[in-house]
């Protein structure tokens, strides 16, 4: 696992809102098209990768995070060991995916950092820093976007009402949270 400081010290809370880090997650990055790709992820984690733009899917132990017509994130729902980033998830779907050719699967847990924001202030806050349009998206659970935040690009999940992931590269996290301190403080 990466040895790294994290921008997250502890649990922050605002006025109708609550930010803190969760980690470690496991997260991959799959990319592929076929028919045989989905089959095959389908079959090995039990979930069916969403196939419309900008949603998720879950099942227990996953959550699908829909990129491009052919990228998605699986995250973890479990928080996992620090002292480990070898996943039994990852290297079965890399001997079904990638060794066949049928795609590709990246683990990319270290790259990413998951902040998770909570409270009615949410979208006040994403709002002040985000050219992207909430309001369809506040209202249905399961929605994620790739935008810029604070001039950041930031993968948004809304996992379910009144919070919402948000995943950011490690060397960005400790400037995104920087801005997040300073305008929820504000709200």
């Amino acid at each position: 696992m990466l040895n790294y400081t994290s921008p997250i010290k502890e649990l922050k809370k605002y006025t109708g809102l609550t930010v803190g880090e969760i980690s470690p997650l496991m997260k991959l990055n799959l990319r592929g098209k076929s028919r045989d790709f989905l089959t095959a992820i389908g079959k090995n984690i039990n979930i069916i990768l969403p196939i419309e733009a900008n949603t998720s899917s879950s099942s227990e132990n996953y959550t699908a995070i829909w990129l491009s017509p052919d990228e998605w994130m699986v995250v973890s729902n479990n928080i996992d060991s620090k002292d480990n980033n070898d996943y039994e998830i990852e290297e079965l779907l890399f001997n079904k995916i990638s060794k066949t050719n049928l795609g590709s699967v990246t683990n990319v847990t270290d790259q990413l950092v998951m902040i998770n924001l909570s409270g009615e202030k949410i979208f006040d806050l994403l709002s002040t820093g985000c050219p992207f349009d909430f309001n369809d998206f506040k209202s249905k659970k399961g929605s994620s976007t790739q935008t810029l935040l604070a001039q950041i690009d930031v993968i948004i999940h809304h996992n379910k009402i009144n919070s919402v992931n948000l995943f950011v590269r490690r060397s960005f996290s400790e400037h995104l949270m920087s801005w997040i301190n300073d305008s929820a403080s504000r709200l």
